[in-house]
């Protein structure tokens, strides 16, 4: 039998809601080109890699039957074509060209002068009715028409699926209002690399952040075979943090100071081949909501950003791509926004 919890509560004073993986945000640019993000932020440590993901490109379509072309292409969902490589430009056009002439199509692609910040991504997008958009190939989800005034209830959907898996969520949903569901809209998938989904407000994401910490602090974390001797070598007492028993380390810190007993420990572990992972944790937003998660039942969390509050929480299947559906009342208005994980069973 299904069961229904709530995680928590979110509110979205722009009207527009965003549903992404809430690991990745560190690749959020903001008002910003995503030309500026540093390619080491998706582990890319080749200097001819690195180059070519600072020379991506964005196109828009253009032409009578845009909508229709880009459709059908069925390359990237939403509108437009983001982050492809500079590289394969003209091979793409040629592609787009080709596909057009065969499908009787009046379109084109044109590249822009500038990469479309994320936040122009999410505003596009919403106007459009809601749908996804690709963040550095991750798909991203975006809705507009969500209550600005109050805050509302985030439920999750509990089942054991026997057969050895369960019980895990079926299905996390952010409520806004209690009206009859009269139709439901496919809004695109939410891709999720973290293992974790974030429900927050568009103009929040754009001040969050993910990695510099907000008080100037940090924690260093470290757990596994070899903790009690690294504790002992460190002088490292518990970490005192809920949710996380036999994790060894320093809270609260200086950022000078944590990043030192970050290196010591980590050198440590690889000078001697001991089993042990460490963790480096700023006090960042990410920080804050994941430290709830941490402690959490239901391995949720919330974090205040203004007037905003943001929701994270695990999807418990780990990563994959997520179907975001909303539920719309007879005039049109979303009653709710879904993400459904039951269909990761085969």
């Amino acid at each position: 039998m299904e069961e229904i919890f709530r995680l928590g509560e979110i509110s979205c004073p722009s009207g527009t809601l965003v549903i992404v993986d809430g690991g990745h945000l560190g690749l959020w640019s903001g008002q910003r080109s995503p030309a500026e993000i540093d390619p080491a932020l998706l582990g890319i440590d080749d200097p001819a890699m690195a180059a070519e993901v600072l020379d991506l490109v964005d196109f828009a379509v253009i032409g009578p039957d845009a909508p229709a072309a880009v459709r059908s292409f069925d390359r990237q969902p939403g509108a437009m074509i983001h982050d492809f490589p500079a590289s394969r430009a003209a091979e793409l056009g040629a592609m787009f060209a080709e596909h057009c002439r065969a499908a009787g199509l009046d379109a084109r692609l044109e590249a822009l002068p500038s990469r479309e910040p994320h936040a122009q991504r999410v505003r596009r997008t919403a106007a459009e009715g809601g749908g996804s958009f690709l963040m550095f190939g991750v798909p991203v989800v975006a809705v507009g028409g969500v209550p600005r005034d109050r805050h509302l209830p985030v439920l999750a959907s509990r089942v054991d699926f026997v057969d050895g898996v369960g019980p895990r969520w079926s299905e996390i949903s952010v409520r806004m209002s209690d009206a009859q569901a009269e139709s439901s809209v496919q809004l695109g998938d939410v891709g999720v690399d973290w293992a974790r989904v974030l429900f927050g407000d568009a103009d929040a994401l754009n001040v969050w952040q993910h990695n510099e910490p907000v008080d100037g602090s940090a924690d260093v974390a470290f757990w596994g075979a070899a903790a009690d001797e690294a504790a002992s070598t460190f002088a490292a007492p518990e970490l005192g943090e809920p949710g996380e028993d036999g994790v060894r380390g320093w809270t609260g810190l200086a950022m000078s100071e944590a990043i030192e007993k970050a290196r010591a420990v980590q050198s440590w572990k690889e000078e001697t081949g001991r089993r042990m992972m460490v963790d480096f944790r700023p006090h960042s937003h990410h920080w804050q909501v994941m430290r709830q998660v941490r402690a959490s039942e239901f391995e949720a969390g919330t974090v205040d950003i203004g007037d905003a509050r943001l929701l994270c929480a695990m999807t418990t299947w780990g990563d994959g791509y997520f179907p975001v559906s909303a539920d719309l009342d007879a005039s049109g208005a979303v009653v709710a926004v879904r993400v459904s994980f039951s269909d990761t069973i085969e």
